[in-house]
């Protein structure tokens, strides 16, 4: 798998927000990552994309929930999150905010 295509998008939320600012001297990000990546593919994906050195990753697959599609019953996909930590004083642009 190519490393571009192991991270999907950034998870920008009130919780992974208050984790970010909770450690101010270890950052620590949230990714979407594809469902069959492991710690490996995505800490190389990161490192290359965003130029920073990784420390540690922690994933968790995320179950997709049942929903109702008008009369039927249907399910969202299962996906993957990454929680990735940089070392000391590294930071990825893409996250912060005004």
């Amino acid at each position: 798998m190519s490393e571009m295509r192991v991270l999907r998008r950034p998870l920008v939320t009130e919780k992974m927000s208050a984790l970010a600012e909770e450690t101010l001297v270890v950052r620590q990000y949230a990714f979407e990552v594809e469902p069959d990546a492991n710690k490996i593919q995505i800490r190389n994906a990161v490192e290359k994309k965003f130029e920073v050195k990784v420390t540690s990753i922690r994933t968790i697959t995320i179950r997709g929930k049942m929903r109702r599609y008008g009369r039927f019953l249907g399910k969202r996909p299962d996906w993957k999150k990454a929680i990735i930590t940089l070392e000391k004083g590294q930071t990825i642009g893409l996250f912060e905010h005004a």
